[in-house]
């Protein structure tokens, strides 16, 4: 058994694609109509093959519920890997992400988290 997919809810598919590809580096791999909306995908530029992070709209109540609720809490809706938190801290800063917090070291990893711009709070983390 493989993890191929996994989905984060966006308010708006074409503003989280631009942000997720200009902004973040992802590529985006699909992209299809399935009723109102599309099957959108993106990939790390490192790993295209590897697993799909599915844009998926999250316009159903209990997802609006479920994302504000963490959202309030400050909890992370999904996290990525990179090699370097602070080059990729200070990359992104320039970008404009807005951080809700700096590089922490937290023991055996570094984490920072920021907002996606698509209602959801993202962790960036560096196994160190």
């Amino acid at each position: 058994m493989k993890i191929k997919l996994t989905s984060i809810f966006v308010y708006d598919q074409e503003k989280a694609l631009k942000f997720y590809t200009e902004v973040l580096g992802f590529e985006k791999k699909n992209d299809f109509p399935v009723g109102k909306a599309c099957w959108l995908t993106v990939v790390s530029p490192e790993e295209p093959e590897g697993t799909e992070l599915v844009l998926k709209p999250g316009e159903n109540p209990a997802t609006e519920i479920f994302k504000k609720a963490i959202h309030e809490q400050g909890i992370p809706f999904t996290a990525f890997m990179v090699a370097d938190i602070q080059k990729e801290y200070k990359r992104l800063t320039k970008l404009g992400v807005t951080f809700k917090s700096e590089p922490a070291n937290m023991g055996m990893t570094s984490m920072a988290m920021f907002d996606d711009t698509c209602g959801n709070l993202i962790q960036i983390f560096q196994v160190l």
